[in-house]
């Protein structure tokens, strides 16, 4: 799939996108041709030549003290309501320039104005040995960062030449598709509950550390992008690169190799026939099953959904699985509705649990 299909999933996700390549392979131009496709308002700031103040916001005396008053690019992208904020050339802006950006990156923050949540942020940046001046990315600001390399596609370029470029081929997420973030988010949380030491890396080296690397945020921002691309039935590539980009090349070939290993059932299924479910010897696998049908459950939560759950984890403790059925039914616990009966019986196993946490 090409850069702009990547990109056009991750602006509609909300997650801050940076994108690495040389001069001249088009960066501006197609970050232009997305805000055109997907019908938002665009600002383009040239990082390199402005100052701290110009994202911090520039002091202004009041009535009531001292307030931070943002530009007019912010004032902007508030009264549209929506809209791609592009941050031209990142990589030569001076390490105060980068500081102010944290929050405006993050928290779509500017001075003291806070910017619409609808508001996408892309980034581009040259190599820093193809950067005049440049620097590398500093750790806070990187790891805000979702990564992406320009790869060159000498044929769709010509055919573009030839032809005219298009938007018709652009991806646009359902309106339901933030409903599978949970989902996404429990199959990140076994995956690093498999691997621990993969919460957390931030490299050593000041380069790498510019770039993409495991932390709690960017595997946050891993679960979102997840959701977003299979709600468009996104290949593996484009999952990889999305991935790849939050938490760097080795956590993600270790994760998609472990996701591909998973073999998960179908939620839905067992919630329907709980009694079929037969759960694996690995842990890791189990756990990551059982998180699932109470995510699943949890999500529309009725009466039949809420005693098939309790079923599902009953029957995975009796078969030796009561250290990790215990952490999924405290998560089912904590999502009980007052209308919802107690399932005396299944709840037995984890009484005692449950009653120290306040839960029952």
């Amino acid at each position: 799939m090409s850069m702009s299909y990547t990109l056009a999933i991750a602006i509609q996700a909300g997650v801050p996108i940076l994108t690495w390549g040389p001069p001249g392979v088009g960066k501006t131009a197609t970050i232009t041709m997305l805000a055109d496709g997907l019908t938002l308002p665009l600002e383009v700031v040239l990082a390199s030549i402005r100052e701290p103040s110009d994202f911090s916001g520039l002091p202004v005396i009041g009535e009531e003290g001292v307030r931070m008053e943002p530009p007019a690019w912010a004032h902007r992208l508030v009264l549209a309501g929506k809209g791609l904020l592009f941050l031209d050339e990142i990589s030569t802006a001076p390490p105060a320039v980068q500081a102010a950006l944290l929050r405006v990156v993050l928290d779509r923050v500017v001075g003291d104005l806070a910017l619409p949540a609808s508001v996408a942020v892309v980034a581009s940046a040259n190599p820093p040995e193809q950067a005049v001046g440049g620097w590398d990315l500093s750790a806070p600001l990187a790891n805000r960062f979702c990564h992406l390399f320009w790869s060159l596609d000498s044929q769709g370029w010509v055919d573009g030449m030839i032809g005219g470029w298009s938007n018709s081929a652009l991806p646009h997420l359902p309106s339901s598709w933030k409903n599978s973030i949970p989902e996404k988010e429990v199959l990140v949380a076994s995956f690093v509950r498999h691997r621990p030491h993969l919460l957390l890396q931030v490299p050593k080296d000041e380069g790498q550390a510019g770039k993409a690397w495991p932390s709690p945020r960017s595997w946050s921002m891993t679960a979102r992008l997840l959701a977003a691309a299979e709600s468009v039935q996104a290949e593996e590539d484009v999952i990889a690169s999305l991935t790849a980009g939050c938490v760097g090349e080795g956590a993600c070939l270790e994760f998609l190799a472990w996701r591909r290993d998973l073999d998960l059932p179908d939620p839905e299924e067992v919630l329907a026939n709980p009694t079929y479910l037969q759960l694996p010897d690995r842990g890791d696998q189990a756990f990551a099953i059982l998180m699932a049908i109470v995510t699943a459950a949890v999500g529309s939560l009725t009466e039949e959904r809420w005693s098939a759950a309790w079923c599902v984890l009953a029957r995975a403790s009796e078969h030796g699985n009561k250290d990790i059925a215990a952490v999924a039914a405290k998560k089912l616990a904590q999502a009980r509705k007052p209308e919802l009966s107690i399932p005396l019986k299944e709840l037995e196993e984890f009484a005692p649990l449950l009653q120290k946490g306040g839960l029952v």
